[in-house]
Formats: C-alpha cells, sequence, structure tokens
C-alpha cells in the first residue's frame, strides 16, 4: 500500500543527507527508519507485559535478594 509522508523542510534535509552518506535513496532511509521503529517498540512492549505479569510472582524473593 502507498502512502504519503509529509516532513517538514529540516527532516527533508537530515533524511537527504541521511540517504547521500549511506548510498542509498531517501525512501530506502525512511522505510528502514519505519521497520527499526517497530521492531524496537513490539520489543519494547513484549519485554512490558512479561514484567507486568511475572515481576509480581517474584517480587518477594527479589525483596530479599536487594537486603
Amino acid at each position: 500500500m502507498a502512502m504519503t509522508l509529509r516532513l517538514d523542510a529540516a527532516e527533508t534535509e537530515a533524511l537527504r543527507r541521511r540517504a547521500e552518506v549511506e548510498h542509498r535513496s531517501m525512501q530506502d532511509v525512511a522505510r528502514q527508519a519505519v521497520r527499526d521503529y517497530i521492531e524496537r517498540t513490539s520489543r519494547e512492549d513484549l519485554i512490558n507485559a512479561v514484567m507486568d505479569s511475572e515481576l509480581p510472582r517474584y517480587a518477594e524473593a527479589l525483596e530479599r535478594l536487594g537486603r
């Protein structure tokens, strides 16, 4: 599915420079940034969910270890 990404002048220039440094298209750099963001936030969501469900289970043991 196609979409339009609207950037301000500073964002466009930063993306253009990054693409030039990497010898890639601006589109490739932007798509990689989106993939990286999704991967990072998905991982954070998973870690937070595990911590929310498992941390209370081990709270007493962690408290004793902290003494």
